[in-house]
């Protein structure tokens, strides 16, 4: 069966691209609209194209299952040329997403309608490339540089109201698409034709706008280079002839195409795209969730009900008492209200997130709930008192979660009733942000529970990772040999701005020792403590000292650095060399370079452990976990792509 057909509606031809799931733009994609061009300019009887797609979209991007292989022709920058270059203007009608190669495809066309629900962009940064058909060429010629400068290097689509506005379509229609496109077709024959996008003029907003222009996407590419080389290529399209740009783009995009960072880009793709659903599911089928509840209204409890309300999913919130209710509900409060404030929600959508809340601090309001997941205090007494209750209360099916960041699930659950229903659940915070979720069966949690974790994932748009039982699990684990290796490289001379200086010129937002003061140094020394009154022989940290002296970081005015009072800016600390001084022994020099080798090589090892003793079941796995839970910049691949890729 053809994937592109044609169909004539008096003097408008209808193109159908039919090429699920997304109507990629595969070979067979692209020889059927080659040949659709020569078809219809040789019909004397046509004026005028509608390029329209079946299914839930446009044409969503280039085809996934070409990533990596040699081209085959017709090639996409031929096809668009080819389609400006017909007979009869091209209108295309879009639905859904006109996505990269799609939204190439439409600028092709001499006309753009879409549904007033569809968006269109060019996101091919995400992936360590630029544009390779005309993106970052025709773009500044139908909507001007600072639009095509937006829409390029930060890959971001926009919808379609904001589309027409920056010049990207020329109409927003509602209803049927074909029609309203057909017509749209008809009343532009009656009228003086547009230019091709190719011979439209364009503006150099001058020196000034490309300067700050390269100062803003290298502060928010933090060492990606793809961002910069696109920006470099709307430049160009603009100071150049339009065959010069396009020849400049091609290159660009040809040379990006075979870099490590590009590799990296669609590693991290390919093992986002996998992650939801996992094949080792199986034929599990999730169970139904209508509804949820949350034990704990604090940070992270308040945070995963917002996720939940986010997701359209009613919520109860249990707290202990009136008073503690109160303020998990406040908290709640405070989120949506921020959404507002960020122009997240308008004022509407934030009092609905809210309405959808009802609290009790009575576990009996929990009778018809489906999913429970409890969020307190991270001690082992505590949890298992909520289970102990919410056995009592909860149907028996209803899906039964721990939150918990170190303790074991086994413990939490002991004697738990129906033992299937339980999974760990890992949030990270602030949760109703973080797109990390580390999902923990024990050896009891049925098939059916574990693809409802899955299934929750997805509802709250997360990126979900399987974990097994160990202190930590995956994320945790990783972070805390992290800190350990960094803490090494302090006692050895290396300075603590050093360390912090080499790993966000890798790629982080922060160092480790910054991160540490923003979260707070007594989280970790209270769960080192704990061990310790436990028994268990944990070594002193360096954190240890800090924290006994009183500097638990930001919220003390100290941690690893000194905090002017409402200033977050980190200062070097004599008070902190006083310190530490007795555990410190110089070695030798490290440039920045070898510290962010050292402490990457220090990830990726523990990465190893953790799928030797099987806790994670594949790298990817860890490299999602480290990218979406802790910051490891997502052009480098993660912790175990990048090195395996170095060695």
């Amino acid at each position: 069966m053809s994937v592109v057909s044609i169909e004539r509606e008096g003097e408008i031809a209808v193109v159908t691209v039919d090429n699920p799931p997304v109507n990629a733009l595969g070979q067979a994609l692209r020889q059927g609209l080659w040949d659709a061009v020569a078809t219809l300019d040789a019909d004397p009887d046509v004026r005028a194209v509608v390029l329209i797609c079946a299914g839930r979209t446009f044409i969503a991007g280039a085809d996934v299952r070409e990533f990596g292989k040699p081209p085959v022709e017709p090639h996409l920058p031929d096809v668009v040329n080819r389609i400006e270059g017909a007979v009869k203007p091209w209108v295309a009608a879009i639905h859904g997403s006109a996505l990269g190669g799609g939204f190439e495809v439409a600028l092709g066309c001499r006309f753009r309608v879409a549904l007033d629900g569809a968006s269109v962009g060019l996101p091919e940064v995400g992936l360590g490339i630029v544009p390779g058909a005309s993106g970052t060429v025709r773009t500044p010629r139908v909507a001007g540089a600072a639009a095509a400068v937006d829409l390029v290097t930060t890959g971001k689509p926009v919808k379609a109201a904001k589309a027409q506005a920056m010049g990207l379509v020329d109409a927003v229609l509602s209803g049927d698409l074909r029609e309203g496109a057909i017509a749209f077709a008809r009343a532009a024959l009656e009228a003086p034709l547009s230019l091709p996008a190719s011979e439209r003029p364009v503006t150099d907003p001058g020196a000034a706008f490309w300067a700050e222009q390269q100062a803003a996407v290298a502060r928010r590419a933090k060492g990606e280079a793809a961002p910069l080389r696109a920006l470099a290529c709307v430049q160009k399209a603009v100071q150049a002839p339009f065959a010069e740009a396009l020849a400049f783009e091609r290159a660009t995009f040809l040379d990006l195409r075979g870099s490590d960072q590009a590799a990296a880009l669609r590693h991290v793709f390919f093992a986002e795209r996998a992650a939801p659903r996992p094949a080792h599911l199986g034929e599990a089928k999730p169970l139904p969730l209508r509804n949820a509840g949350v034990i704990g209204g604090g940070t992270m409890g308040a945070g995963i009900a917002a996720a939940l309300r986010d997701a359209g999913l009613p919520v109860v919130l249990i707290e202990r008492d009136a008073e503690a209710l109160a303020r998990g509900l406040t908290n709640l409060q405070t989120i949506f209200d921020g959404g507002v404030k960020r122009g997240k929600l308008t004022p509407e959508q934030a009092a609905a997130r809210v309405a959808g809340v009802s609290g009790a601090t009575d576990y009996a309001a929990l009778a018809d709930t489906d999913l429970v997941i409890e969020a307190v205090f991270e001690e082992i007494g505590v949890k298992r008192a909520v289970f102990a209750d919410l056995a009592r209360h909860c149907r028996a099916d209803a899906v039964l979660a721990t939150n918990t960041s170190y303790l074991d699930p086994r413990a939490i659950a002991e004697g738990l009733a129906n033992p299937g229903r339980f999974i760990g659940l890992h949030f990270f915070s602030p949760a109703n942000v973080m797109k990390l979720l580390e999902i923990v069966p024990t050896p009891e949690t049925a098939p059916e529970t574990l693809a409802t974790g899955f299934a929750l994932a997805r509802a709250l748009g997360k990126i979900p990772v399987q974990a097994g039982i160990c202190e930590g699990f995956i994320g945790n684990r990783i972070l805390k040999r992290y800190r350990a290796a960094a803490e090494a490289l302090v006692r050895q001379g290396v300075a603590i701005a050093e360390v912090d200086a080499a790993m966000r010129g890798f790629g982080f937002a922060m160092g480790p020792f910054e991160a540490q003061d923003l979260g707070g140094l007594d989280i970790a020394f209270l769960q080192r403590e704990g061990a310790r009154a436990a028994g268990q022989d944990v070594p002193e940290t360096l954190g240890d000292l800090l924290v006994r002296a009183g500097r638990k970081g930001q919220k003390t005015g100290g941690g690893w650095y000194d905090y002017a009072p409402g200033d977050r800016k980190p200062q070097a600390s004599a008070r902190v060399a006083e310190v530490l001084a007795v555990a410190i022994t110089a070695g030798p020099a490290l440039d920045r370079a070898a510290i962010a080798e050292r402490l990457v090589g220090e990830m990726a090892a523990e990465g190893e452990a953790i799928l030797a003793e099987g806790i994670a079941l594949s790298p990817s796995d860890i490299d999602l976990v480290e990218i979406h839970g802790y910051g490891f910049p997502r052009w480098r691949g993660g912790p175990m792509h990048y090195t395996a890729r170095k060695g």
